[in-house]
């Protein structure tokens, strides 16, 4: 009887972990208290304490960081730039953290839009915090928002954008003295918003420049051996003249980097698609072109200079293919919310040579109750290897935006590996004893290979921060999903940019990963992989919590059978004893 009932419970467990799959919870009072307004810009460790911290513009003119904590709530907030600092009339278009100075601690950028021209501000960390008496001002505008990238492959993140004179410029900063110069040699016109990328686009570990024009036109600069030349000008129009912003993931799992690009079909905004460019190929392919619920028409939100529109991707079910937040809006122009596009196989003959598209979850009801939704992008809440969900939306009474954080409470034996790839500009060495968890470095890129279940070959590849203007919200890591298989990695491999004139990859292989594991990368010396170090940190799973459970369970009934057969045991002994006790002896006479 014990051993049925224990059989319904555990089926009770499955039959509950298989609807609840896709269940979100609303995390927001645990996470910030009654601190949830401002505009998520971007994310970063900036105490190096290995805990992702939240950035966020308030007003538009104050930079407040919401510290990881292990108490609730759980992002502490701390103002750390007002506007009574800034020069007057300054106004925060983005955030975006790194190590521009090469001292391993994280310093903050922000621009600021005034006249249509894009100003750069830079405070330095110091000790964990930022020295509010040096900041830097460049002396250059640009006609956008810059893109973030390692241009000279130093591990130091450098300033790349388009001035005036539609010449592209690249500034660095080591030491802290600017100093910009030429950066392509050709002008271009670029598209302003732009969705500039630094990604390796032919798979050779080795990031490579990816530009957005005025058309739209597209435009890759490879990086062969360590200079950028230009090796390809897409030559087929999207499909839609209205584009958004240009995004790159392995979205169907072949370790390439391929093009994602939502678009609106028409002026109004009333017919949507998201279109596909594999790399090295000139064809769209439509991986989403139906955005119809019932008798209901959805589409895309068109697009603003100071909020784009854009997918923000990320693993949410780990089965190893990018799914996207997006918001939509009904043609009727009566709501406005996030939804969530699931990366499913392809039933349709448009996308068959990709094999996979999205699939719109129209059921959502967490997403569905935060009504006039703005942005949403993935984020890891609890450093637990799932991606969760953060969501802006807009608030009746305040100016600044209110922010939802949804849980994801995915159950479904799924896998990971989460790798973050430092500077490498020191490892145990580090000056000031700083640790150099908190670099945000752009350019890596990660990519794995092993078996599945079934016994097919199975990878992925991400980019580390390949994007950083027009809030692309990027993480400082990479969540590569593993799906149900629960094997070892067989090859994981990291690549990062090379400088100008080494014709040598700068790649690593680390073999027999284990699964649900954060993987931090030290690549220090750069140019010597084999003397590169990795530290390996476990996130047990929900099936590790089963098997335990069983094992107790199994235990603890073994110990009941051998303390009955103990107890039964005893009582025949004592009955022998008694027995023996009353019998009459003979040889007594």
């Amino acid at each position: 009887m014990w051993i049925f009932n224990f059989n319904i419970f555990v089926f009770f467990l499955l039959f509950a972990r298989q609807y609840s799959t896709f269940a979100l919870q609303d995390v927001t009072l645990d996470l910030f208290g009654s601190e949830n307004y401002g505009t998520v810009a971007a994310f970063g460790d900036f105490n190096s304490d290995k805990q992702t911290d939240i950035f966020i513009i308030r007003e538009q003119s104050e930079l407040v960081i919401f510290l990881a904590d292990s108490k609730a709530p759980y992002f502490k907030p701390k103002v750390y730039i007002t506007k009574e600092i800034l020069p007057s009339n300054t106004v925060i278009t983005s955030i975006v953290p790194g190590d521009y100075d090469g001292d391993s601690q994280m310093d903050v950028l922000f621009t600021s839009l005034h006249e249509s021209k894009t100003s750069i501000f830079i405070f330095w960390g110091n000790n964990q915090t930022l020295d509010m008496s040096g900041w830097l001002k460049l002396n250059k505008t640009f006609t956008d928002q810059p893109l973030v990238m390692d241009f000279n492959g130093d591990m130091i993140p450098d300033i790349f954008g388009v001035n005036e004179q539609q010449s592209t410029e690249v500034c660095y900063l080591r030491q802290r003295s600017p100093m910009c110069q030429k950066a392509l040699s050709s002008p271009v016109k670029m598209r302003v918003p732009h969705s500039n990328a630094f990604i390796d686009l032919n798979k050779d570990f080795t990031a490579d420049l990816f530009l957005t024009l005025e058309g739209p036109k597209f435009e890759t600069w490879i990086s062969k051996d360590g200079n950028f030349t230009k090796s390809q000008v897409m030559s087929t129009d999207p499909p839609g003249r209205n584009v958004g912003q240009s995004s790159f993931v392995d979205f169907d799992g072949d370790g390439y980097q391929d093009h994602l690009l939502p678009m609106c079909l028409d002026a109004a905004c009333k017919q949507s698609a998201i279109y596909l460019a594999k790399a090295n190929s000139s064809e769209w392919i439509p991986v989403l072109s139906d955005f119809q619920q019932r008798d209901t028409v959805w589409g895309f939100v068109p697009g603003k200079p100071d909020q784009p529109l854009a997918l923000h991707l990320g693993d949410y079910n780990l089965d190893g293919f990018p799914d996207a937040l997006v918001i939509l809006r009904n043609t009727t122009g009566s709501s406005q919310q996030a939804f969530l596009l699931e990366n499913v196989p392809c039933n349709n003959a448009s996308c068959h040579s990709i094999g996979r598209m999205f699939h719109i979850h129209w059921d959502q009801s967490d997403l569905g109750a935060i009504k006039n939704a703005i942005m949403a992008t993935f984020f890891d809440i609890y450093e637990d290897g799932i991606l969760d969900m953060l969501v802006l939306s807009k608030a009746e009474k305040k100016n600044d935006l209110i922010i939802h954080a949804l849980k994801n409470n995915f159950e479904a034996d799924a896998y990971f590996v989460k790798v973050m790839v430092l500077s490498g500009l020191c490892s145990n060495d580090c000056p000031d004893d700083v640790k150099p968890f908190g670099v945000n470095q752009p350019g890596p890129y990660v990519m794995y290979t092993t078996v599945d279940s079934n016994g097919y070959l199975k990878n992925a590849s991400a980019g580390q921060l390949s994007q950083s203007a027009h809030f692309s919200l990027q993480l400082p890591y990479t969540v590569l999903g593993l799906g149900r298989s629960a094997n070892f990695l067989d090859h994981l491999f990291v690549g990062i940019p090379r400088q100008p004139g080494e014709m040598d990859i700068r790649k690593q292989e680390w073999t027999a990963i284990i699964p649900n594991s954060q993987l931090i990368v030290i690549p220090f010396p750069h140019n010597k992989p084999r003397s590169w170090s990795a530290k390996l940190y476990l996130t047990p799973s929900n099936s590790v919590l089963l098997t335990a459970i069983a094992l107790i369970g199994v235990c603890v009934f073994i110990l009941v059978i051998i303390g009955i057969l103990h107890w039964q045991e005893k009582k025949a002994d004592d009955r022998e004893k008694r027995q023996e006790a009353h019998r009459f002896h003979f040889d007594a006479m």
